[in-house]
């Protein structure tokens, strides 16, 4: 069996897993699930896969260039409450009228405690911290050669205490997180071909966003049932806001993306895509899209590699 036919295989056998099953193990707090979310950060430690993330939209205007990214997240409980986690992206770069690049962008690292859960107010906190490795990437597809550090804070809180007379409310909640984007070094020097030099300075940033998600599982489970079958039952419609705002060094204004987009979970996996939409100019010009597969370890293999190392 080829390592492609194998991987195949899990895949399939993962999702007919996950179609045989509507209960939920993961990314709780009391009644509440909380699904993984593709633009933001989500605030619970997991073991998770997300294989593949596949992002496609046209940035700049002169010349335009059709930008895709395929991305590949791993994160693994060290113990119940902690876990690290490592990304890679391989970007594809086709410019309007130029010459395709491709390449591995800068491989990315992870850290994530989660110090308070509250069952009954459905809610969740963790901190962590975010490590693009510099100089891990290939500089043709734009990867950095310093590294930025992003601690923050993780937030997520459902509304299921809502009073009787809201309960249709009930089944919104929202995730969130605020950081700053710390550079390894405060400006990078290159010297053209006539030994002119050139300073582009790297500004600490503010990276913050949040997920208003209204679940369809947690209506049908905890507030009035809907009657729909599979699988718009295991809906969760979501609007993302995913932002970054230069703080210094000369550098000024926020760019992101506002991202909706469904959300399908299933027991064991998780099918989501979103639309891509700037905020604004300095953000890109065009819509895109996200999707991804992403798979629950600690659901699927709970007593082998889904579980934490040191478990209790």
């Amino acid at each position: 069996m080829t390592r492609i036919s194998a991987i195949a295989r899990l895949l399939g056998a993962a999702l007919l897993a996950a179609a045989a099953g509507d209960a939920f193990a993961h990314g709780f707090a009391g009644k509440r699930f909380f699904p993984a979310t593709l633009a933001t950060d989500d605030p619970f430690v997991a073991d998770e896969l997300s294989l593949p993330t596949v992002s496609r939209r046209k940035t700049g205007d002169d010349p335009a260039t059709l930008e895709t990214d395929t991305s590949v997240d791993f994160t693994k409980r060290i113990t119940a409450n902690l876990g690290v986690g490592l990304s890679s992206t391989y970007v594809s770069l086709k410019p309007d009228g130029g010459e395709p690049q491709r390449g591995f962008d800068n491989f990315a690292a992870n850290v994530k405690y989660q110090f308070y859960k509250n069952e009954e107010r459905e809610t969740i906190l963790s901190v962590g911290a975010d490590w693009d490795i510099g100089n891990t990437g290939a500089k043709r597809v734009g990867a950095e050669s310093f590294s930025t550090i992003t601690p923050a804070l993780f937030f997520g809180k459902g509304f299921g205490d809502l009073p009787d007379d809201w309960k249709f409310l009930r089944p919104i909640a929202i995730t969130g997180l605020v950081g700053v984007g710390i550079p390894s070094r405060s400006s990078t020097t290159t010297t053209n071909d006539e030994g002119d030099a050139d300073v582009e300075r790297h500004p600490h940033t503010l990276a913050w966003g949040f997920a208003l998600q209204y679940s369809i599982p947690y209506l049908n489970a905890n507030v009035q049932g809907t009657g729909w079958s599979e699988p718009f039952n295991q809906l969760i419609p979501v609007i993302e806001f995913a932002m970054t705002t230069a703080l210094d060094r000369g550098a000024s204004g926020t760019t992101g993306t506002v991202n909706p987009g469904l959300i399908w979970a299933g027991r064991y996996v998780q099918l989501s895509a979103e639309a891509v939409i700037p905020v604004n100019r300095k953000s890109g010009s065009q819509v895109g899209w996200v999707a991804q597969l992403h798979f629950f370890l600690d659901d699927l293999f709970p007593t082998t590699i889904g579980r934490p190392i040191f478990a209790n």
